[in-house]
């Protein structure tokens, strides 16, 4: 049996991320994905075989471009620097906060409604943790790589901290996305995990 489309994959999930902003998780089915998609009815049932899975899958896309986005910082500052790494850990989280909250604020709209319906479906909650602590993972390696002075200790608060942030933009007005308030947000993230990691 031939791999799936990979393409066809991410075409769904994007329309089930479109369809969580919309309409909240109840309005995310088989059907309405592929009526969003424009795709043929049955499409979605036959990558994901549970509305559970595409939730899960849909959570896992969100992810995917995350990572993809810190990537892409990643390579506008390849390989370790000189220069102080704290600070620009700083600059790093407040740029990526700025996307997160402008650009592509949808999805991370989507995946708060996720990880509140994962209060009622524990196998999402699991997933969503799976997810979470490979994405805890993924931010420590990129540390390391852009030579950020980033103790690894410090990464699980920072992230818990990214989010708390991340959600006061994402839900509150637009216009309170600014470039100061994200900085402001990233010296208390990171500030706040390298003291985490001072107390271990």
């Amino acid at each position: 049996m031939p791999p799936p489309n990979e393409q066809r994959r991410a075409q769904l999930t994007d329309a089930a991320i479109d369809l969580l902003v919309e309409s909240g998780v109840h309005g995310v089915t088989h059907r309405a994905v592929d009526r969003r998609a424009g795709l043929p009815a049955g499409t979605a049932s036959n990558y994901f075989r549970s509305r559970e899975a595409l939730l899960v899958a849909t959570a896992g896309r969100v992810v995917e471009r995350h990572q993809a986005d810190m990537a892409d910082a990643a390579r506008a500052e390849p390989g370790p620097a000189s220069g102080d790494g704290v600070q620009r850990a700083v600059d790093l989280i407040a740029g990526s906060l700025l996307l997160a909250a402008g650009p592509h604020r949808a999805r991370y709209l989507a995946i708060f409604e996720l990880r509140l319906e994962s209060l009622r479906r524990p196998s999402l909650a699991a997933a969503l943790d799976e997810l979470m602590a490979a994405m805890a993972s993924f931010t420590s390696g990129h540390h390391v790589d852009l030579g950020l002075d980033i103790p690894p200790a410090a990464i699980p608060p920072m992230l818990v901290m990214y989010g708390g942030a991340l959600f006061a933009l994402v839900t509150g007005p637009v216009e309170a996305v600014t470039r100061e308030a994200a900085l402001r947000l990233a010296v208390a993230i990171v500030e706040g995990g390298l003291a985490a990691a001072r107390s271990v």
